[in-house]
């Protein structure tokens, strides 16, 4: 599973779930096979970690959840504060504090018929809250995964918008059988011009002579992780671009890692069969690791 292998919990066997501000255990939550999300992938989504009682960058999750649904003109129906109480109020009904990770889907709404039309529609937007205890393998963070090239690529808005978490998420599901087919845990995705952009469901960064190197962020999703690491980079003095760079780049790094709300930062330590670096997490990576997870607890203290 790569960056996304975690603990199974069996407390996740009674969890509740909310749907439209109503809450259903695990096996009894279900939508209508009518739902536009379900029908057509149309909708957006949003994920969230609960650490020490709070939700970690809670504002810019949510700018980047309803700016994704202006973005493909779907009026969620509800004020942005109403989507806070709704979160909140399904940790609280679920008792959770910690090690949490929390789906947020919101979807088109009802269709009287299976058609496209966005405006074809017969209810408000579905909201599902789906909440699980959730951690990551920590091994992951030490010994890193396996990545590989793909042919699958991130492609302009002008197909599908990039810069945003679509529930149509064949893009990167195709990503992702490529690379599992080449022996990859994440496959690394190109541009339309063949610079590198991100990985199936992670961002990437690598690591050159001091410097580290993202992709400019054009055709991939406006990571809130990948937002963060850049930051810590520069308040520390760290040299990192956002910038275009090739595979052959990527052959010669020597380091590289990959960032996600779920697992934060994992080390690369192979691409495409061949070792990066010396083959293991680097101090680089170990470093910025380090001041993420002060970076978190600072945002979730008190």
């Amino acid at each position: 599973m790569g960056t996304h292998e975690y603990f199974d919990d069996p407390r996740n066997a009674n969890v509740q779930i909310s749907i439209n501000g109503e809450l259903y255990s695990r096996d009894d939550a279900k939508i209508s096979v009518f739902d536009s999300g379900y029908l057509l992938g149309d909708g957006v989504w949003e994920s969230f970690r609960l650490h020490n009682g709070k939700l970690a960058f809670l504002d810019e999750h949510l700018d980047r959840l309803l700016h994704g649904a202006a973005e493909i003109s779907m009026d969620p129906h509800r004020q942005r504060e109403e989507i806070v109480q709704e979160i909140l109020a399904v940790i609280k009904a679920n008792g959770m504090r910690d090690d949490v990770h929390l789906r947020l889907i919101l979807s088109r709404g009802l269709k009287p018929t299976p058609y496209q039309a966005p405006w074809v529609i017969s209810s408000q937007p579905t909201l599902v809250i789906i909440p699980e205890y959730k951690r990551a393998n920590p091994r992951r963070a030490k010994e890193g995964i396996s990545l590989v090239s793909v042919e699958t690529i991130r492609g302009s808005d002008k197909v599908q918008n990039p810069r945003i978490n679509s529930l149509s998420k064949h893009n990167c599901i195709a990503a992702c059988i490529e690379a599992s087919e080449k022996g990859g845990e994440e496959g690394l995705m190109l541009d339309p011009h063949g610079f590198v952009s991100t990985c199936n469901s992670t961002h990437f960064f690598m690591a050159k002579d001091g410097e580290i190197w993202t992709s400019t962020g054009e055709f991939c999703l406006d990571g809130i992780t990948r937002r963060k690491v850049l930051e810590i980079c520069k308040s520390n003095g760290i040299p990192s671009f956002a910038k275009n760079f090739t595979l052959d780049d990527v052959r010669s790094a020597d380091e590289a890692f990959v960032t996600g709300t779920f697992a934060g930062l994992t080390p690369v330590v192979s691409f495409d069969g061949v070792p990066v670096g010396d083959g293991k997490r680097g101090p680089i990576c170990e470093r910025l690791q380090g001041l993420y997870i002060s970076l978190v607890e600072d945002e979730c203290s008190g």
